[in-house]
């Protein structure tokens, strides 16, 4: 006899409801959230493409001594450093190589994640847990070396995104690099990642005094829209992180070494997020602040025709800090310029007749050499796909495009002086 399989409205309603709390059922977007565009295309990028020559070179050390590479996250949360590190390609991959990755499976000896919060450690978990090269603990590693990875020496001390920031005071932060330094092999790497205490996200927490740290209430409302941040005010997680400026970092990184008696030598300092950091949208901590990031998502947003006048930059000089508004002033006219020349190459191109209906004016040859690279590029780009008539070119295309040329625009007149949302310091540590 067949089975009768009509359901009730009422239990296909429910089928529903199962679905949609599973989560399976949630709308993906790149314009909100902790994995938005900026973080995916601008943020993990830029410290893959600052970490990759060092971390290729790490690899090449590894395998020349017949190793595979260990790595210590410190911080992981839900594996984010993971997912980082795996990402970072080979510079000289050409158009028809298929594994560009660096950190390819059979390179991986170990990659071990720490975190204080059980809920991240169960996420990754969740996610990783089941691959034998991967393992996960929970631990406050702020409390030194011991409580974190064992004594056994990694290749790679990694921490992301603010992570080293959760040292208030900065002894226990030269405690763990001594600890790293005496601990480590021949040879590694550590990654420091503090949140930078020159953003334009927080202007008025900018002082000149060095002589005290810097912490700052980091208040987690950017995961919200603008009215259900409001709504939530007086329920919003509420971190307390130190800021650090490229003086500060070098300071700790000289004590450390001083300590473990172990030399640990600067390679590299950037700044990540400069203009796009979260709290740009948020306004928190600068009533001055343009929602920049939201507008630089949209670029990156499949399907989304962007204002570009929005994404004009208007800073706000602050009195008493010359060198940083001489510096956020130039990076803004190089921005503003790359923005309005292409708004302007958009407006003038003639897709029927593929030509532009009013010649642009010539790069003046004083433009700092990077932007006069980017607007070349912008405007063989829009020569090369402004005629094509499927697939909005502009949308899908275009504006992609551009927001890679400010990406790269902003990676090379950053200072490493903490002037973004991230100050990111690579080091290493040479015993031979």
């Amino acid at each position: 006899m067949k089975q009768d399989l009509q359901m009730s409205p009422d239990d296909q309603m429910a089928a529903y409801t199962e679905a949609v709390w599973s989560g399976l059922y949630a709308k993906r977007t790149g314009l909100t959230g902790k994995y938005d565009n900026v973080r995916l295309y601008w943020e993990d990028e830029i410290t893959r493409i600052f970490l990759r020559p060092h971390l290729q070179r790490l690899i090449e050390r590894s395998q020349g001594g017949m190793r595979r590479v260990r790595i210590l996250d410190l911080g992981c949360g839900s594996a984010d450093g993971y997912e980082l590190l795996r990402g970072v390609r080979r510079r000289e991959a050409d158009l028809e190589d298929d594994h560009v990755n660096l950190l390819s499976p059979d390179i991986l000896g170990l990659y071990k994640g720490v975190d204080l919060n059980s809920d991240l450690i169960a996420q990754a978990q969740a996610l990783y847990g089941d691959r034998p090269k991967m393992q996960f603990e929970q631990c406050d590693f702020t409390q030194g070396l011991n409580s974190a990875g064992g004594n056994r020496p990694f290749d790679l001390y990694f921490t992301s995104y603010g992570t080293s920031s959760h040292h208030n005071d900065d002894a226990t932060m030269i405690a763990l690099l001594a600890d790293i330094a005496r601990q480590s092999g021949d040879y590694c790497i550590v990654i420091c990642d503090w949140l930078g205490r020159y953003s334009y996200e927080w202007q008025t927490l900018w002082t000149n005094d060095l002589s005290e740290n810097r912490n700052m209430d980091y208040v987690v409302s950017y995961i919200y829209e603008k009215d259900e941040r409001e709504a939530k005010r007086d329920e919003l997680q509420h971190l307390w992180l130190r800021l650090v400026s490229r003086q500060e970092a070098e300071h700790i990184v000289s004590e450390a070494s001083r300590e473990a008696g172990v030399a640990i030598r600067p390679l590299q300092y950037f700044d990540r997020s400069v203009f796009t950091g979260r709290h740009m949208d948020t306004a928190d901590y600068n009533p001055y602040a343009q929602p920049i990031r939201q507008v630089v998502n949209s670029l990156h947003e499949t399907n989304v025709r962007t204002e570009l006048q929005t994404l004009l930059v208007d800073y706000v000089p602050k009195p008493g800090f010359e060198f940083l508004n001489d510096y956020f002033e130039h990076l803004q006219m190089c921005w503003n310029t790359l923005v309005v020349y292409t708004d302007c190459l958009l407006h003038h191109y003639d897709a029927s007749e593929r030509r532009f209906h009013c010649e642009p004016d010539p790069i003046p040859a004083s433009y700092p050499p990077v932007l006069q690279e980017a607007m070349r590029k912008m405007r063989g780009l829009v020569e090369g796909i402004g005629w094509l008539e499927t697939g909005l070119p502009r949308e899908n295309i275009i504006e992609p495009q551009l927001g890679y040329a400010l990406r790269y625009l902003v990676m090379n007149l950053q200072q490493g002086l903490g002037c973004g949302h991230g100050l990111v310091g690579i080091f290493e540590i040479d015993k031979r």
